[in-house]
């Protein structure tokens, strides 16, 4: 007599089970697309950093994170040491620091322009 009753109840709760995660698999399924949206190319972009990081050398024009553009008269292993402006001033940053490697140098076109 129990199982007759039984029969019934288990398939609700398997009906039920069943339901439950039908409705939460799209929810699973979006959160998963975003985090590899956003995750993948910061993951990216950190490389890139890492890679340019890494590539300094004495002689490169760069820009800090401050907006400072110099070149680079030397690489120590957590700073480096830029000269600056038309007085070839030297200041001393942490390699982090740097933006970006410049492709021309932006000071000595900003200094003339400020001179004139």
């Amino acid at each position: 007599m129990l199982n007759l009753f039984m029969g019934p109840v288990v398939a609700a709760v398997a009906e039920g089970t069943a339901s439950s995660l039908m409705s939460t698999l799209p929810l699973i399924l979006i959160m998963v697309v975003l985090m590899a949206v956003m995750i993948i190319p910061q993951r990216k972009r950190d490389k890139k950093v890492k890679e340019m990081l890494a590539s300094l050398r004495p002689g490169d024009r760069v820009r800090t994170i401050g907006g400072i553009y110099g070149t680079i008269t030397s690489v120590k292993d957590d700073y480096v040491v830029m000269q600056v402006g038309p007085d070839k001033i030297h200041l001393v940053f942490a390699r982090g620091a740097i933006s970006q490697i410049e492709e021309k140098g932006a000071e000595n076109t900003m200094s003339e322009s400020v001179v004139e």
